[in-house]
């Protein structure tokens, strides 16, 4: 049950820093949801960094990684506001913007956990 509630805290405290970063975000920069991408990027580079502290160096207790990884940044992403934005460009018949978003989102968000789990290798 500890756990449970650690992955609804976390998940929680994740949905709410979106929410903040990501509406602001999008009202800019309308036509490309730049919010939905900072907050998927920004949440590849933290998995990345938390999943590599976590096996690498061991800083990170089962239950912290649970509360980060599978919390918070499960509540930070929002992969199901990417498909639908997506699905939004497609619409409107903007294949230009789908194209971009969905191959800066899946590339980006790739290196960003690379990029996390470099970082994390140098952390002692």
């Amino acid at each position: 049950m500890k756990q449970v509630l650690l992955v609804f805290l976390g998940g929680g405290l994740g949905s709410v820093l979106r929410y903040l970063i990501s509406k602001p975000a999008n009202l800019f920069f309308h036509n490309f949801f730049l919010g939905t991408f900072l907050v998927n990027i920004i949440g590849c580079l933290l998995i990345g960094f938390i999943l590599g502290l976590s096996s690498r160096n061991q800083l990170l207790s089962f239950n912290t990684t649970l509360f980060l990884a599978t919390g918070f940044c499960g509540g930070f992403t929002t992969f199901s506001a990417f498909a639908f934005e997506k699905h939004s460009f497609l619409k409107d018949g903007e294949l230009f913007n789908f194209s971009l978003y969905t191959i800066a989102s899946l590339a980006v968000g790739v290196l960003a956990v690379m990029g996390g789990l470099w970082v994390s290798k140098y952390i002692r």
